[in-house]
């Protein structure tokens, strides 16, 4: 593996978002100085938080998995997971709500899981259902420590025993054809393959290799912090500057001093001078790019993943009790991905994920109230432009109708809060998506953005446009990955968990 050569002493992170966050800790631990650069007033990055009239949003993610990995970036300065942010693991991880009236508590339980498929869809598809966990565990087991979880400087990389057994479980199949593997019920079809969406592809499209997604959630399981999701960056930052990083809010960076190719200093706007011997770059990739001068040559431009309308709303507590996620599938499923990716036209046929947060934290929201966030995809500005800022209004009515029509019949919001591709624009992001760069093939591992840019040899970057890409478990990942790159490896366990035994702890 590729490393910074030279003196790594002293190290600025450009921000404080949860990559950021994530080097800065795994720096830090390993007895670096580390100066942490954030344009914002306080840590968080895409994973914010806004308060309005006593209600608590998360601005961004709202699904939280893998505590392994929590466990691993808290652990770096010798800090517990279970003491910093303890954890609500949420069963059922998720309830899928279909068109037709249907419904299937997804568990993370096998037990469970598999009871509650059978009363669902019957007994075969209950077995498939088991044969399906074993495979995306064996899925996840292959793929995790080799193509996730390490530095891969170039394809060559790949070729190890892990790509072998990959190739053997159907990793390089299409998404959809390997779960009718093992299910032919068509919604028990979409419970295991929705999650494409993350990754910017549609089942038809993804490779099977991508559902070491679905097994993060349907088999690690889905948690909650107190506070929301929110609480996680501010619980990083805390833990960090308690282990001696600092940390300078308000001031974007504007520019990097260089001798050669070697960054020896990093300007704010407000003309601060920042002394370094390495830097880390969480910056969107076209700020990165900007900052460091150069935009590597592609043979075929990279292309943004789908964007989200995201609705907060809350009002009075009289409604029926939902739990903490559900995903609303509409009728279209073919039809949505080709929408949403191929043509650039929002859902005719909306599928939506409402998360109401106060069913596991009340605290979200005033007494007597409850907060619901319900998102809905959108095409990137790039694939279907559209003028956000007078549309978005206008969409958010349409969208909460649904919500109401399917979840919600007595809702009476009392407020709304949108956020858009246009604010996402705004805050810098690609094609104004929160999700950055789609993971087709050859946006994946050794294809997607390397973490170590040519050209400057003592830079990195961190973050969803870089590897392993897109997602919170992988955005803390690739925090990690950048200080491997300063620091090499140090010494340590196989990272490849067993999630379900860490689950039942």
């Amino acid at each position: 593996m590729k490393t910074v050569p030279g003196r790594t002493d002293r190290i600025v992170v450009v921000g404080a978002g949860l990559s950021g966050l994530a080097a800065a800790l795994h720096l830090a631990g390993r007895g670096r100085e580390v100066t942490v650069l954030e344009r914002d007033p306080g840590p968080g990055g895409r994973a914010g938080r806004a308060e309005h009239q006593g209600y608590l949003l998360d601005t961004g993610p709202t699904v939280l998995t893998m505590p392994s990995i929590l466990r691993d970036t808290f652990g770096a300065v010798g800090a517990e997971l279970d003491r910093e942010l303890p954890l609500t693991r949420l069963d059922p991880a998720y309830l899928a709500q279909f068109a037709d009236g249907s419904a299937l508590p997804v568990h993370t339980d096998a037990a469970a899981m598999t009871d509650a498929v059978r009363e669902f869809a019957g007994p075969a598809e209950a077995a498939g259902y088991l044969r399906l966990r074993d495979w995306l565990t064996r899925l996840y087991h292959a793929e995790f420590g080799r193509f996730i979880d390490s530095n891969i400087d170039s394809p060559l990389g790949m070729l190890n025993p892990d790509l072998a057994r990959l190739v053997a479980l159907g990793g390089f199949r299409r998404l959809d054809a390997k779960i009718g593997s093992f299910l032919s019920d068509e919604r028990l079809k979409r419970v295991f393959t929705f999650q494409a969406l993350y990754a910017g592809e549609s089942p038809m499209r993804a490779l099977a290799l991508y559902a070491v997604i679905s097994y993060m959630d349907t088999v690690g399981g889905v948690y909650f912090p107190p506070g929301g999701v929110a609480a996680l960056p501010q619980a990083l930052a805390r833990v960090a500057a308690e282990n001696g990083v600092t940390f300078h809010y308000g001031d974007p960076v504007h520019a990097l001093e260089r001798d050669g190719s070697r960054v020896h200093a990093v300007r704010t706007a407000a003309g601060e001078r920042h002394p370094c011997d390495a830097v880390v770059l969480t910056t969107e990739l076209p700020e990165s790019y900007r900052l460091l001068g150069r935009t590597p040559a592609r043979p075929v431009p990279l292309r943004p993943a789908p964007s989200a309308l995201i609705l907060h709303t809350g009002g009075p507590d009289t409604g029926p009790d939902v739990g903490h996620h559900t995903i609303s599938f509409g009728h279209g499923w073919r039809s949505t991905f080709d929408e949403l990716i191929t043509t650039g036209r929002r859902m005719s046929d909306p599928s939506l994920l409402i998360t109401r947060p106060t069913a596991t934290d009340p605290g979200l929201a005033p007494p007597g109230r409850q907060l619901y966030s319900i998102l809905a995809p959108v095409p990137n500005l790039d694939r279907g432009p559209a003028d956000w800022t007078a549309e978005a209004g206008p969409y958010a009515e349409e969208i909460l109708a649904v919500a109401r029509q399917r979840l919600l019949p007595d809702f009476e919001p009392e407020f709304t809060e949108i956020i858009s591709p246009a604010d996402w624009a705004d805050r810098g992001h690609v094609a104004g998506t929160p999700f950055s760069y789609a993971h087709s093939f050859v946006q994946t591992g050794p294809f997607r953005p390397r973490n170590l840019p040519r050209g400057t040899e003592n830079v990195v970057l961190a973050g969803g446009a870089t590897v392993p890409g897109v997602g919170v478990p992988t955005v803390l990942i690739s925090g990690r990955l950048a200080a491997d790159r300063i620091t090499g490896v140090p010494g340590r366990r196989s990272r490849v968990l067993d999630l379900a035994t860490e689950a039942s702890r």
